[in-house]
């Protein structure tokens, strides 16, 4: 699973070759934490299909705003760098 940051998001999910869902977190939010280990299943089920990430939103600002997340979890998909689909919440 990727971890996901500012620094990096561009080149691994926005430039990414496969699809990527990537999971807009906080590790102190109970919620993104019951979704936990469900994102890690799905990474395992996908392996070679897509890519899952999680990316921290409390530490990377920056993604978080430019996607507007203002709840979490929130998931979205991305394919060729565009938003395919988004939910928010558990």
């Amino acid at each position: 699973m990727l971890e996901l940051t500012d620094e990096n998001f561009e080149q691994d999910v926005i430039n990414s070759n496969m699809p990527v869902l990537v999971d807009f977190w906080s590790p102190t939010y109970p919620p993104c934490l019951i979704l936990g280990p469900i994102i890690e299943e799905i990474a395992k089920e996908f392996e070679g299909k897509a890519k899952v990430g999680k990316l921290n939103v409390m530490e990377n600002q920056e993604i978080a705003e430019k996607y507007e997340i203002f709840g979490i979890p929130t998931i979205i998909i991305f394919k060729n760098g565009e938003i395919k689909e988004r939910a928010t919440g558990l």
